[in-house]
């Protein structure tokens, strides 16, 4: 009986593997970023039966929402986090007559895609610019990060959490990067070169909250989705050695 539980433990894992590996996870995104450039929801795969849908932390209609609207996409980036079957994709639209700054989180349950979680930001939203946001985020460096290189999930977690952290509390120590920069809306604090920072302009007694995580230790990234106070805010850090590389972050201020 023991060893038919542990072969039934052993096929359940290689189940439970499968459903997240890597390249499903990358399928998801492509499909995410195909139907976002269609307006078609319905191309994001494979979706389950019952899905919840959220903007700016709030159910929405999927028929209607943001998927819906055809969008010519000139910057993506996705992360893909293999342990908690999770996506997050940073989508960047420049076109005149609606830019759009979008940030996606998408979790799977039995092998389909169960949550959407869609912040989408547009002009009015905190330091809005999808031209600066494209400029500075396509010329930053977060190719995957050596195998022997790389930082474990933990690592990089207590990375984002130790920034998130710093807003209510100015005693806690966070591994900032030298160099490190941060996309905030379009606004940058870097300019590209070995003396860019990202320890400046951070408010005090601010509690970042509800933290939902996707973490990529092949990109060293994570996204963490954030009640910013009130308001629905995205995080996403690179973590190199340990030490944060660059930080994006969308709020959205109508939420």
């Amino acid at each position: 009986m023991l060893r038919i539980t542990i072969a039934a433990l052993g096929l359940l894992a290689a189940q439970v593997t499968a459903q997240c590996s890597r390249e499903d996870l990358i399928a998801a995104t492509d499909s995410l970023l195909a139907a976002q450039t269609a307006g078609k929801p319905d191309g994001v795969v494979p979706l389950a039966d019952t899905v919840a849908y959220l903007e700016a932390f709030k159910t929405a209609d999927i028929k209607t929402g943001i998927l819906s609207h055809p969008l010519k996409i000139d910057f993506n980036r996705s992360l893909h986090d293999t342990t908690q079957c999770a996506t997050y994709t940073e989508i960047i639209v420049t076109d005149r007559t609606h830019p759009y700054v979008i940030g996606t989180q998408m979790r799977f349950a039995g092998g389909k895609i169960a949550n959407i979680s869609t912040l989408v930001t547009d002009q009015g939203d905190w330091l809005f610019n999808a031209t600066g946001t494209y400029y500075w985020a396509s010329r930053e460096n977060w190719d995957p990060i050596p195998e022997d290189q790389r930082d474990t999930r933990e690592v990089i977690q207590a990375a984002a959490d130790a920034y998130a952290d710093l807003f209510n509390d100015k005693s806690v120590q966070v591994p900032w990067g030298h160099p490190c920069a941060r996309l905030e809306g379009g606004s940058y604090t870097g300019s590209g070169s070995a003396n860019d920072r990202c320890d400046v302009g951070v408010p005090n007694g601010v509690r970042l909250t509800n933290r939902r995580y996707v973490i990529d230790e092949t990109l060293g990234a994570v996204d963490v989705f954030i009640d910013f106070a009130t308001v629905p805010d995205s995080h996403e850090f690179r973590v190199e050695k340990g030490k944060i590389r660059y930080v994006h972050t969308l709020t959205v201020m109508g939420g």
